[in-house]
């Protein structure tokens, strides 16, 4: 039977929790102005609802995440790859300061030192800085053991 995908309920597997505790890239997927796709690397924090991320305010993408619909995917590095994939509607609030989130994220990428210097400096580069919440409508698991792309699975006969 093919792997049931689309339920934001696959954010309490194992798999898709190890990948939002992870210090994996997230890759946001956006359409810009003229309706061509962009992709960005970007820390997130999981708050156990949304993904937030936190950008300068002068960051290009600022013009156009407020109500998009965006894409996300956190990977694994190392086989069998793990790969969550997340789609949702993206909303952007100006906040005064350094983002909390990101300064949670710059802990859990650097450590607690290092991710409090990392939000130190940045603090003397802006005033403010934008706070980027993706709400997940739909989430996909691809683990390659035992959920993997529907085309696969079809080939496989699962």
């Amino acid at each position: 039977m093919p792997t049931q995908q689309g339920s934001v309920e696959l954010l309490n597997d194992p798999v898709a929790q190890q990948l939002l505790q992870s210090t994996n890239l997230a890759k946001l997927a956006y359409n810009w102005t003229d309706g061509s796709p962009r992709v960005v690397p970007i820390w997130f924090q999981w708050n156990g609802r949304e993904i937030v991320m936190g950008t300068p305010t002068e960051a290009p993408k600022v013009k156009v995440l407020d109500n998009a619909k965006v894409a996300l995917t956190i990977d694994s590095t190392t086989w069998p790859y793990k790969v969550l994939i997340i789609r949702g509607v993206s909303t952007v609030q100006i906040v005064e300061g350094v983002v909390p989130e990101y300064a949670s994220a710059a802990e859990r990428y650097f450590g607690e030192e290092g991710g409090k210097d990392w939000v130190k400096n940045v603090k003397g580069m802006v005033s403010q800085m934008a706070r980027v919440v993706v709400t997940p409508n739909w989430v996909a698991i691809l683990d390659f053991e035992k959920r993997f792309p529907s085309a696969l699975e079809k080939a496989m006969g699962m």
